[in-house]
C-alpha cells in the first residue's frame, strides 16, 4: 500500500499505534521476583534503597547515615563540596554579605576556596564569556520556541557546538574553557528561551535585555528576566543561595551520573551537557519542585483554614490515599533517596525563605509550608512501609522561592540547571582526568532463547 507523506498529524497517537503500544508494553513487563532471584540492583540500588558504589569523586559528598556496630543509623544530613560543609560555606558567604555562586563554582572546579584576587579574576573570566555568538538569539533561540525550556536549553547547547571551532577537543584546558562559557551562558540561554516562548506562544511582549558584566550571575539572571530589570538585594541573594545549594549533590544523582556515563564515551562537552539536561528535566529529578507548587496551589483551594492542622492533615491523608491532587499518592517535596532525618539544603534554604516570605507579605503561606513539612512525615509513616525516615527535601521550598521571585514556572528546572552546570563541569573534568574506560553496567536477560520461526509458520 502506497503511503502519502504529510497527510496526517505526526503528533497524533493513532489507533494502530495504540494497538502496537499495548504489544510493546506487554512484551517489556518483567516479573519483579526475578530481581530478587538474581540479586539485581534495580536502579543501581540495593533492596534498602542504598546506591551501589560505582565510582569515586573528590568533588561532592552526601552524608546521611553512620555505621554503628555494622548497622546503618540515620543522622542529620550533611552535604560537602570538596570537603567543606555547605552550611559553613553559606554562613561564610552571608557573613561577608556577598554573592556565593561564583565562589562555589571555583571551589568545585579547582578544589580550593579562592582568595580575593583569585575570585575577582575568576569573575572577570566568567563575565567575559557572558555573551552569545552574534545573531544566536535571532537565528537559534527565536526559531521554533518550545513550551518546555529544558528542551530548548538542550537544543541551544547542542547548537553552540556549531559555533565552536574546537568543539571535539576534549583536552582539559579546552573542556574547562567550554565549561566556563556554559556556566556563564546558561542564564541567558534559559531566560531568552522563555522570552521567545512567552512572546510567540503566550502573546506577551518580548524583552531581550543585554547581560550586565558588572554584577553577579544571580543578579544578571533577574536583570535579563524582568521587564524593568529591577530586583531587591534580598531577592538576588536568595536566588544566589538556591544556585549554590543546587551546584552539586554528590556523584550519584541521576544527572551527574549521566555526566560521568556520557563523558566516559569520549564525546564532546555539548553532547555531555545536553544528556545531563535531559536527565534533570524529569519530574523525578529536577522537575520535582514544579509538582510541589502545583500541589500547594490545589491545597490552598481545598483547605479552607490554612491554620487548621486537622484540616491540613485530612488533605494530606487524601493525597496519600490517592483521593486528592493528582491521585498519585505522593506528597511532593517530602522524602529523599539518601536523606532520612533532614536535607541540609532544605535546612539552609528555609531560613532565607522565611525572610523572603516576610518581605513579600506571605507569612501565612510560609506557615502553611512549615505545617505540612512537620505533619507529612508522620502521615506517610502511617500508610507506607518505611525502611528509613522521610523528611522534606530542597524541592519542598525551592519552588516557593521561585514563585516569590515571580519566576515563571517554565524556568524552575532551567534555574536548577543554571546551578548544577558547575557541578556537571567539575565531574566531567574529573571523569576525563581519571577514567580511561567506558562506563557500562551489566543487564541480565530475562528472555528465554527461542528457535527462529519461518514467516509462513507464524501465527
Amino acid at each position: 500500500m502506497a503511503v502519502t507523506l504529510n497527510e496526517f498529524d505526526y503528533s497524533a497517537v493513532t489507533p494502530e499505534i495504540e494497538e502496537l503500544a499495548k504489544k510493546a508494553y506487554d512484551s517489556t513487563l518483567i516479573d519483579s521476583e526475578l530481581y530478587k532471584q538474581w540479586d539485581v540492583k534495580r536502579g543501581l540500588r540495593d533492596l534498602n534503597g542504598k546506591g551501589v558504589l560505582a565510582g569515586l569523586t573528590h568533588i561532592s559528598d552526601v552524608h546521611a547515615v553512620d555505621i554503628i556496630d555494622g548497622k546503618s543509623v540515620p543522622v542529620e544530613g550533611s552535604l560537602y563540596f570538596r570537603g567543606y560543609e555547605v552550611r559553613d560555606l553559606v554562613r561564610g558567604i552571608s557573613a561577608r554579605n556577598d554573592f556565593g555562586f561564583e565562589e562555589v563554582s571555583y571551589l568545585l572546579l579547582f578544589d580550593k576556596l579562592p582568595n580575593r584576587q583569585e575570585l575577582e579574576d575568576f569573575k572577570h573570566i566568567l563575565a567575559r564569556y557572558r555573551a552569545l555568538p552574534k545573531n544566536f538569539v535571532r537565528d537559534v533561540i527565536m526559531k521554533a520556541p518550545s513550551s518546555n525550556m529544558m528542551n530548548t536549553l538542550a537544543r541551544a547547547v547542542l547548537t553552540l557546538y556549531s559555533y565552536d571551532t574546537a568543539a571535539e577537543d576534549i583536552s582539559i584546558p579546552n573542556v574547562l574553557r567550554q565549561s566556563l562559557q556554559l556556566i556563564s551562558l546558561f542564564p541567558m540561554l534559559s531566560v531568552y528561551s522563555y522570552q521567545a516562548y512567552a512572546h510567540y506562544q503566550k502573546n506577551e511582549s518580548l524583552y531581550i535585555h543585554i547581560p550586565d558584566t558588572e554584577i553577579s550571575l544571580a543578579e544578571n539572571l533577574l536583570h535579563i528576566l524582568r521587564p524593568d530589570s529591577s530586583y531587591t538585594d534580598l531577592e538576588a541573594r536568595v536566588l544566589d543561595i538556591v544556585m549554590v545549594l543546587h551546584a552539586d549533590h554528590g556523584g550519584g544523582n541521576n544527572s551527574t551520573f549521566t555526566t560521568h556515563v556520557v563523558t566516559s564515551t569520549g564525546t564532546d562537552t555539548y553532547s555531555s551537557v545536553a544528556a545531563s539536561l535531559g536527565s534533570l528535566k524529569g519530574p523525578r529529578h529536577g522537575g520535582a519542585n514544579v509538582k510541589v507548587i502545583e500541589m500547594f496551589e490545589d491545597m490552598k483551594e481545598k483547605v479552607k483554614d490554612w491554620k487548621d492542622e486537622d484540616e491540613v492533615t485530612r488533605y494530606l491523608a487524601d493525597i496519600l490515599d490517592k483521593k486528592a491532587f493528582d491521585q498519585m499518592g505522593l506528597i511532593y517535596g517530602v522524602g529523599h533517596a539518601v536523606y532520612s532525618l533532614s536535607d541540609p539544603r532544605k535546612v539552609v534554604l528555609k531560613s532565607f525563605v522565611e525572610r523572603l516570605a516576610h518581605e513579600k507579605g506571605l507569612d501565612d503561606e510560609f506557615a502553611l509550608y512549615d505545617m505540612v513539612e512537620r505533619i507529612a512525615p508522620t502521615e506517610i509513616a502511617k500508610r507506607r512501609p518505611i525502611y528509613k525516615g522521610v523528611c522534606a527535601n530542597v524541592d519542598f521550598y525551592s519552588g516557593f522561592v521561585y514563585r516569590m521571585l515571580d519566576l515563571p514556572i517554565e524556568l524552575y528546572t532551567p534555574i536548577f540547571a543554571c546551578g548544577r552546570i558547575s557541578g556537571w563541569s567539575a565531574h566531567r573534568i574529573e571523569e576525563l582526568s581519571n577514567n580511561g574506560k567506558i562506563i557500562r553496567p551489566a543487564f541480565k536477560s530475562a528472555e528465554p532463547v527461542r528457535d527462529y520461526i519461518p514467516m509462513d509458520e507464524r501465527e
